[in-house]
């Protein structure tokens, strides 16, 4: 049986972990949080050394059983960080993986994350993680769930919002989780802990308006390909760095990516969540552009998100412009003619 986030977060208070666990989802802000929380709590127990392995192009499964199998040079224990974006590791990933589960280390806790993920990538190999540790999916929340989910955010924070405060900030986000969790935590060095109503929650929110990621997302997806430059400078300019950007515009390429394969739009936006308010935006995009476009912007994606991590040659502030003015005005061909 698979776990829950709050089962996981129980399960790391024990004085022991598991062998295994994996981790996957497209609710990107709660499933980098559980793997934050459980990267933490391996520290406290002495797991020191971390190995970190990107699964990307023609992967070497060997890999992992050499992590498995190597002595850790700084400690006696060690977490090894398996990070597999597309959540299909084929066939021959799929038997490495089940090997290690069959002959995990005791000295080591490996940590699978996933951020593509759906029933259809269930398999073998995912139960073999069930039964050697555990399997945390990490599902999108539904609209209904979204308030209990701010207020309990905005507790944490020590903000004292009022259930209309909690309301606007619902409605406002659209169900962007992460998009709440940034508005959450400005709140909290805004207003501190003193009472919070609506009026006093959106006077707060108008007057820290910023630069950000969302902004600059939705002025590519309907098309404003000048603004959305823009933004970016600012972003740039605020000193924010590419890795922390392309989170959220991988998120909403991939899902971009499913609408379009889609035949029935209306059916797609309901099994994905979608706020009847940002159909507009999606609906936009869509009108530009076919499938095989938005799976090319996803590609150039992933290369930006290497090139920002040292990996592979070019400017990744270069490409991330690129990027936008592909999404912005498919027909100019920039991804292309690169």
């Amino acid at each position: 049986m698979s776990a829950t986030l709050a089962q996981l977060r129980k399960q790391l208070t024990g004085p022991e972990l598991k062998p295994v666990y994996l981790l996957a989802g497209e609710e990107h802000l709660l499933l980098l949080e559980a793997a934050d929380a459980l990267r933490a709590r391996a520290r406290e127990l002495g797991y020191t050394e971390r190995e970190i392995i990107d699964v990307e192009g023609s992967f070497d499964w060997n890999a992992l059983a050499q992590a498995n199998a190597s002595m850790s040079l700084f400690a006696s224990r060690k977490l090894i960080d398996l990070r597999m974006p597309t959540g299909k590791p084929g066939k021959e990933g799929s038997a490495a993986i089940i090997e290690y589960c069959e002959h995990a280390s005791p000295d080591n806790v490996l940590l699978i994350t996933c951020t593509q993920w759906s029933k259809q990538h269930e398999g073998a190999w995912v139960a073999a993680v069930e039964r050697s540790g555990m399997f945390v999916p990490v599902w999108p929340m539904k609209l209904e769930e979204l308030p209990e989910w701010i207020a309990q955010r905005m507790a944490s924070r020590g903000l004292r919002a009022d259930r209309d405060a909690i309301e606007a900030l619902a409605e406002r986000v659209e169900g962007n989780s992460l998009a709440a969790a940034q508005e959450i935590d400005k709140l909290a060095l805004l207003h501190g802990d003193a009472p919070l109503d609506a009026l006093t929650l959106e006077a707060l929110v108008a007057d820290s308006a910023r630069y950000d990621v969302f902004k600059l997302v939705e002025a590519a997806f309907v098309g404003d390909a000048e603004r959305a430059l823009r933004i970016l400078d600012g972003l740039r300019a605020e000193g924010e760095q590419v890795p922390a950007l392309m989170g959220w515009m991988l998120h909403q390429l991939q899902l971009l990516a499913r609408l379009a394969a889609s035949n029935n739009l209306a059916a797609a936006f309901r099994a994905e969540h979608i706020w009847p308010a940002r159909e507009t935006l999606y609906r936009k995009a869509l009108g530009r552009a076919g499938r095989g476009h938005w799976d090319d912007c996803l590609v150039q994606a992933g290369r930006i998100d290497r090139l920002s991590k040292g990996r592979g040659f070019g400017d990744a502030w270069n490409e991330f412009e690129r990027l936008l003015l592909a999404i912005a005005k498919p027909r100019a061909g920039v991804l292309r003619a690169g």
